[in-house]
């Protein structure tokens, strides 16, 4: 039974595996019923880099690695450290066409409507959303303009704010490395909402914006021309996700947002409404350790915390052999080329 579903798992990921284009991740578009993509990574630091060096040019947001090794000192890795890279996703749950912001992962997923080659794909970037007092806004709009080389023109609110700190901003702020939009921006059909590039990418993976959605200027260069005007977008906020993959079911538990009270036990009740929607609970093996654990520690990583039961009351895995399924699943996605 064990080596029945490690065979399956291993055509899953073949299946649904990486392909790096240009910065972003592709993957392939798995079927409706899989939400599960990427795979769990790890690379060495240099001698000169820090953890947010590692994260962009693994196109990995801030908080995302910072939160994903925390016993790695953010600015003094060493030399020779392993750095894990959380590059395993549950796709949101909103529809796969357009653009899905999901503001508590703060990660956009492009979903391109056709490919030439016929298979269509998703791809993935982190992004920086609005702080606790500039929030992002949910729900659904399009992309209504597209500009390269944008000029910015504060609005009055956040000139009162800089003029406040002492830092006075102009009417206007022309294109070029001054520009807090960076070189590309694309309007929402929310009035005053962007999705643009920045010229602070260290604050990528972050809450710093004043609602607006930032990119890496690597990313955006990538997307902008991809995008077209009157592309779908949808603004989720998400911090418990649920999906399947072959016959597991994961979870992945988002740290809270800064100014969200997340108590263990409101996320634990979230988490199993999410599950019950996803399969009836008596058809399911729920390691229960493993759910609340993930709940506890709220990683942002996909956990495997279910089986589907069979009639006779067998599964693909026993619960007891759990850990050895995780490690071969690591061990898969270590040797299949995902580790740079």
């Amino acid at each position: 039974m064990r080596l029945r579903t490690l065979v399956e798992l291993t055509g899953l990921l073949f299946l649904y595996g990486t392909l790096t284009v240009g910065y972003a991740e592709s993957f392939v578009l798995p079927p409706e019923d899989v939400s599960l993509i990427g795979g769990f990574q790890y690379t060495t630091a240099n001698d000169e880099d820090t953890l947010l060096d590692i994260a962009r040019r693994h196109d990995v947001g801030q908080r995302e690695i910072v939160v994903a090794n925390p016993d790695v000192d953010r600015w003094l890795p060493r030399e020779g450290t392993q750095v894990f890279l959380p590059k395993r996703y549950i796709l949101p749950d909103a529809p796969r066409n357009g653009l899905v912001l999901n503001i508590a992962e703060m990660r956009l997923y492009y979903y391109p409507s056709t490919q030439g080659w016929g298979m269509r794909r998703v791809y993935t970037y982190p992004i920086s959303i609005g702080r606790m007092d500039w929030t992002t806004p949910l729900g659904a709009t399009r992309i209504v303009n597209k500009v390269k080389n944008p000029a910015w023109r504060p609005p009055i609110s956040i000139k009162k704010e800089h003029a406040a700190a002492g830092d006075p901003l102009p009417d206007v702020i022309p294109a070029g490395p001054d520009n807090p939009l960076g070189d590309y921006a694309m309007r929402l059909g929310i009035p005053g909402y962007l999705i643009h590039g920045t010229n602070k990418p260290l604050g990528v993976g972050m809450q710093v914006s004043h609602g607006c959605i930032r990119m890496l200027p690597e990313d955006i260069e990538q997307l902008f021309p991809e995008v077209s005007v009157g592309t779908a977008v949808h603004i989720v906020n998400q911090p418990i996700k649920v999906g399947w993959a072959v016959d597991t079911l994961y979870i992945e538990v988002e740290p809270p947002l800064d100014g969200e009270n997340h108590f263990f036990q409101g996320t634990l009740a979230s988490a199993m409404d999410l599950i019950a929607k996803s399969e009836p609970l008596e058809t399911l093996e729920i390691d229960r350790d493993a759910l609340v654990e993930a709940v506890r520690a709220r990683r942002g990583i996909p956990v495997a915390i279910a089986k589907r039961s069979f009639v006779d009351g067998a599964s693909y895995v026993a619960q007891d052999d759990r850990e050895n399924q995780l490690e071969d699943e690591k061990d898969y996605s270590y040797a299949s080329g995902n580790d740079l």
